[in-house]
């Protein structure tokens, strides 16, 4: 299955590690984020809570995925997978 996503992707295995890397350092920090966000709203953890988590760290992926992959030398291809989201969501959008 990596081997698949890596072909897919057209990246050396140094680079594919690079980004696997990214994509977990980024969504971790997305997820903290998101818990420090929503603990100064002072909510129990009910539905509400559950729903403005899962909406904040939705909005927050790609800053956080970008801002990890500065470092790590993979901004390029972060900012064409994400745009790449970004025309998949606009054409459905417009075909529905």
């Amino acid at each position: 299955m990596l081997h698949r996503l890596k072909n897919k992707w057209q990246v050396s295995w140094f680079q594919f590690t690079l980004i696997f890397t990214t994509f977990a350092l980024g969504g971790s920090l997305c997820g903290y984020l998101g818990r420090m966000l929503l603990s100064y709203a002072n909510l129990d953890k009910n539905l509400l809570f559950f729903v403005l988590y899962v909406t904040v760290v939705t909005i927050l992926w790609p800053f956080c995925v970008l801002l990890i992959s500065i470092p790590f030398g993979q901004f390029s291809f972060f900012k064409r997978y994400l745009g790449r989201i970004k025309n998949k969501m606009v054409n459905k959008r417009k075909s529905a």
